[in-house]
């Protein structure tokens, strides 16, 4: 909500109505705001909302990067997602200050998103504003370029701000497409693969299941993405249960923990371009356990967030790390990693936690951390 600016609803120079809409109420971020009910006008410039006590803002079509649709389920309405760029230094004044958002949604209570979202589209498409710019920049009469000192820095960050803005408005239009495209060659691939399944001595089924995983590659099957299961709590729980679902193998192999980070690389890859956000991520996490779900969030006491298996006993895994500690005399997060067969994240991680229990002293030196087994503890415990 910081992007928008407060107007008279005056059109500025060369700027035209495109598409009008009333009843839309404006959320920041999934966050209701108290700005409902209003009458949503899109200009070749601008995206205008007006209420019936006359107040007016006003959002520049620079600071969009991307719209996406969100169909109406029983519960919601049908929205537009716009995520922003970062709003310019020196803006004018508006309704908040300071968001920590990065996008806005536009529900529409009295039906027209899908023609509202088809001609912002468009009128995104045609970029009348960077036009509108250039025309004023060629007329105003200063033929030396910018002014020396602080004004002439400021127009000159402005400039390069909304350069950068174009250059990703043009990439987020590039990805839709691409990511379109992928959506219909996965369907495809469905389709192509029943056919062939259906098919009587056509072709073995170990070339059906090679042909059907080939083409698959380009993401999971029915990812859980926002458009298809709304936003907020509903949205993060399903994406927690197939999280749960490609992770539990994974994670087993592992030793019983992921990493965010690992978890994070694995799901965006297996889902192609229907990738999901680090937040997305974590809000799913949380969600796990309220699910009764195989796979938890977990927080170690040295800070690091991971996933890990319900039934995973961490004082059981001290005890193996301990163990092997005590045969080998010495370890380091490397040695521990290629024994336990996990990541030096995960493997440090241990040995950590292995300290915190008693059962364990480290040596840090130049040439690195090395963990002894506790001697001062096991003379104790002999005494």
């Amino acid at each position: 909500m910081d992007r928008f600016e407060w107007s008279d609803g005056t059109l500025l120079f060369a700027e035209t109505e495109v598409y009008q809409q009333k009843n839309i109420q404006l959320y920041d971020g999934d966050n209701k705001t108290d700005f409902e009910g209003g009458h949503l006008t899109l200009t070749t410039h601008r995206l205008l909302w007006r209420n019936a006590n006359g107040s007016c803002l006003a959002l520049p079509l620079k600071y969009i990067v991307l719209a996406e649709k969100e169909d109406h389920t029983f519960f919601h309405s049908d929205k537009i997602v716009a995520h922003l760029s970062a709003p310019a230094p020196g803006r004018p004044a508006g309704p908040v200050n300071r968001s920590s958002h990065s996008h806005i949604k536009l529900s529409f209570r009295s039906g027209g998103m899908h023609e509202m979202f088809s001609r912002l589209k468009e009128t995104m498409s045609g970029e009348e504003w960077v036009k509108t710019c250039s025309l004023s920049a060629g007329t105003s009469g200063d033929k030396r370029g910018y002014r020396a000192g602080i004004v002439g820095i400021e127009k000159k960050l402005v400039a390069e701000q909304q350069q950068q803005n174009r250059s990703i408005s043009e990439a987020f239009r590039d990805l839709t497409n691409l990511m379109e495209a992928a959506r219909e060659m996965v369907a495809l691939s469905r389709q192509i693969s029943t056919k062939i399944t259906e098919k009587q001595g056509g072709i073995s089924e170990d070339e059906t299941v090679r042909f059907q995983s080939q083409l698959l590659s380009l993401g999971v099957d029915d990812p859980v993405t926002r458009g298809t299961h709304g936003s907020g709590d509903r949205y993060h729980a399903e994406l927690a249960r197939q999280l749960a679902t490609m992770l539990e193998a994974p994670a087993r192999q592992a030793g019983g923990m992921l990493t965010l980070t690992d978890a994070y690389c694995r799901v965006n890859r297996a889902r192609g371009l229907e990738l999901i956000s680090p937040e997305d991520l974590l809000s799913a996490g949380r969600q796990m356990t309220r699910l009764a779900l195989p796979l938890r969030l977990h927080e170690l006491p040295s800070g690091v967030r991971l996933l890990q298996l319900a039934e995973l006993d961490q004082d059981a895994v001290a005890e193996s790390t301990r163990r092997l500690l005590a045969e080998r005399g010495t370890l380091t997060a490397q040695q521990l990693a290629a024994l336990a067969g996990v990541s030096v994240l995960l493997a440090k991680q241990r040995l950590l936690y292995l300290e915190t229990k008693g059962g364990a002293c480290r040596d840090e030196s130049i040439q690195g951390l090395v963990f002894y087994p506790n001697r001062f503890l096991e003379e104790a415990q002999a005494d």
